[in-house]
């Protein structure tokens, strides 16, 4: 707020920014010395899909790209780079996906320094990330 203006309610620019960053909070996306991690807490089960979908996002290139999803996923984008989480009862595990086909599978929900500095640059190295999740059932 300008010193001149006194105190006034956000503008939707500004209520719009407040509610991504929330839900970033909810989906548990964390920035933690240098590392991406994925802990998803405020997560209701129902959040996640009942039956397949398609997810469509635009890629770090700005083409439009679709990912088929199953039951008991969710998905978003992170730094244009696609998140799908499914629902596990196991540990946290994450998968990663770069543009030249190759995969790395790491244990606990974080991404690697390096992995994580590839994401935040939308360098379009990294195209996909997978998590299982836990959630917490509800009646």
């Amino acid at each position: 707020t300008p010193a001149h203006g006194g105190a006034k309610q956000p503008g939707m620019t500004g209520q719009v920014k407040e509610e991504i960053l929330a839900r970033f909070g909810e989906l548990g996306v964390c920035v933690s010395d240098g590392a991406a991690r994925f802990r998803p807490r405020l997560l209701r089960e129902d959040e996640f899909l009942a039956q397949t979908s398609t997810f469509r996002y635009y890629d770090v290139e700005g083409r439009e790209r679709t990912i088929a999803l199953s039951a008991g996923q969710l998905a978003f984008t992170y730094c244009q780079v696609p998140i799908v989480y499914t629902r596990s009862d196991g540990p946290a595990r994450l998968r990663v996906t770069y543009a030249d086909g190759s995969s790395t599978r790491h244990d606990g929900d974080g991404l690697s320094p390096a992995t994580s500095t590839e994401l935040f640059a939308r360098s379009g190295r990294v195209v996909l990330i997978e998590a299982g999740v836990s959630v917490p059932h509800t009646a």
